[in-house]
């Protein structure tokens, strides 16, 4: 019961938060001069030789058609009204359809990579980390340690574009820009051939976002096991004639956790990003080139429904690791109901 009332509470913090998000998603979107019908207009421009004047009355046509005339406050609560009472995130100016069927196909492909890359990444993380606490400023330490640091100093997109180059220049990869050969782009049903076709594809996002994803894990969880290795009651194991394992595994670690943990509720976000970021480099039809070319076309729904997301997962993430470490460690929820 108290674990219940410990999530509603978090949940009930959440809402004025994602409130505030929403206005700063819509915000930041608008706050770029122009608009999709300044974008319409220079493009026409451009491919017919008319001019701006010439244009005019169409452009402020499309302007009043799309709702563009309104107040900024006036599209936002249109807009937020939308989003609370009918999941309507609006239309795509660019693809005259609603948003939720432009981000529908692209948002499971990036959410589920995500996903799998924090997941596989946390463990890889804490296992090296593990490894090298418990081989302290030995080969295997040092090794550890270096895979970490290139892990955090080397840009996702450097990473992307070496590897881009090398499936390119050097192995002639037919499996660049698309996430199926063209055998299988038809194929509805679940095959094991289907499934590697794709890992071909989208190795290059789940191998980058991976050694990433650790990198930071595997520092954090070195540090936290060798002070927590040092403290008192792990003497005191010790000293009962516990084996080295049952220290480790049953004492040390698990307390070496809750940082990692806590943490995990920003790396979805950080994931979700980082897959969006390689996706534009490798042209892989996730939201990644989706947010490109809504900047370009200045798609001002599209933008602020994927911004909206991507910092709600943050959110979510948060409230998730929140809800683990208390399911972890009752001192948690405990420590919070003292305050309240």
């Amino acid at each position: 019961m108290a674990l219940l009332l410990y999530l509603l509470k978090r949940i009930l913090v959440s809402i004025p938060l994602l409130i505030g998000i929403s206005i700063v998603s819509f915000a930041l979107v608008i706050a770029v001069p122009g608009d999709f019908v300044d974008s319409w207009l220079s493009q026409t421009v451009a491919q017919t030789g008319l001019t701006h004047a010439e244009l005019q009355d169409q452009a402020d046509a499309m302007r009043i058609k799309l709702g563009l005339d309104k107040s900024l406050a006036h599209q936002y609560f249109i807009w937020l009204k939308g989003i609370v009472f009918s999941g309507d995130f609006g239309q795509s100016f660019v693809y005259s359809k609603p948003v939720t069927e432009v981000i529908g196909l692209r948002l499971p492909r990036t959410l589920g990579l995500a996903l799998v890359t924090l997941i596989v990444g946390q463990l890889i993380g804490v296992m090296l980390g593990i490894y090298a606490a418990t081989h302290q400023y030995k080969l295997g330490d040092t090794l550890a340690t270096l895979v970490a640091f290139f892990g955090i100093v080397i840009p996702k997109f450097v990473m992307s574009l070496v590897i881009l180059y090398l499936m390119a220049y050097v192995w002639n990869s037919s499996y660049i820009g698309s996430l199926y050969s063209p055998e299988f782009i038809l194929q509805e049903h679940f095959s094991f051939a289907k499934m590697w076709d794709f890992f071909l594809h989208v190795w290059p996002i789940l191998f980058i976002s991976i050694w990433a994803g650790q990198a930071y894990t595997t520092r954090m969880m070195r540090g936290n096991l060798l002070d927590v290795m040092n403290a008192q009651y792990i003497e005191t194991a010790r000293a009962k004639g516990l084996s080295r394992g049952k220290v480790l595994f049953r004492h040390a670690v698990p307390n070496a956790l809750h940082p990692v943990i806590m943490n995990m509720g920003g790396r979805f976000d950080y994931m979700v990003k980082g897959e969006i970021e390689i996706a534009i480099v490798m042209g892989i039809p996730t939201l990644g080139p989706l947010i490109l070319s809504s900047v370009t076309e200045r798609d001002m729904y599209v933008l602020s429904a994927i911004f909206l997301l991507i910092s709600g997962l943050l959110v979510v993430g948060n409230l998730l690791a929140d809800f683990a470490l208390a399911l972890l460690d009752p001192r948690v929820r405990r420590a919070e109901f003292s305050k309240g």
